[in-house]
């Protein structure tokens, strides 16, 4: 008797689709390494698109306290909205500008959760402190390089970071599909549990 895994029953559903998610996952995997090879073009790409996100964003909540302007949180909906939308404006105006603020926020992040990391893991000595203590170390590592490069790591930092998420994140969806593809019909599975 052979056994097959009990898989969830949707993924009959989702394995009619898997050359789907396997196009998505090779489209990913060219846009990252596209983005990899010109980090400075996907960073001014992405600050852009992340400029009309914030316009669009704050355009909406304007709009829509408006529509609510009894609500208690009106004002604040309002006061946010406007600060999106002036901060997608300022973007738009002046890409290189948003690249660099931009970049010099994820270098404080990196520095400072880095830091945190390494201070908690060897204060409280948790099962696997070892490993919280070297994903510290590589954090205040990549923080401190960004920030001593600065201001000219703004204009590669965004774009290689978003390039090896893009790369990855394909990578694991053509993972995904390939094993979904493999995966036994549904009529399959159920023949194989009834004998």
């Amino acid at each position: 008797m052979s056994t097959v895994p009990a898989f969830i029953p949707e993924l009959s559903e989702v394995k009619k689709s898997w050359r789907w998610l396997l196009a998505l996952g090779i489209s990913l995997v060219v846009l990252g390494t596209l983005a990899i090879s010109a980090p400075w073009l996907a960073t001014i790409e992405f600050v852009t698109f992340l400029g009309l996100l914030l316009l669009m964003s704050g355009a909406m909540l304007v709009v829509s306290s408006c529509t609510t302007a009894r609500w208690k949180g009106f004002l604040l909906q309002l006061l946010i909205g406007i600060l999106y939308l002036v901060s997608g404006f300022l973007i738009l105006e002046n890409p290189e500008g948003g690249a660099a603020g931009l970049t010099l926020l994820m270098a404080a992040f990196f520095l400072v959760s880095g830091l945190f990391r390494i201070v908690v893991s060897v204060v409280e000595r948790f099962p696997g402190w070892g490993w919280v203590l070297l994903n510290g170390a590589v954090s205040l590592l990549l923080g401190l390089v960004i920030w001593r490069q600065l201001p000219e790591s703004a204009f590669w930092v965004i774009g290689l970071l978003v390039g090896f998420e893009l790369l990855f994140n394909g990578w694991a969806w053509v993972m995904l599909a390939l094993m979904i593809r493999k995966l036994p019909d549904a009529s399959a599975r159920e023949e194989a549990v009834h004998h």
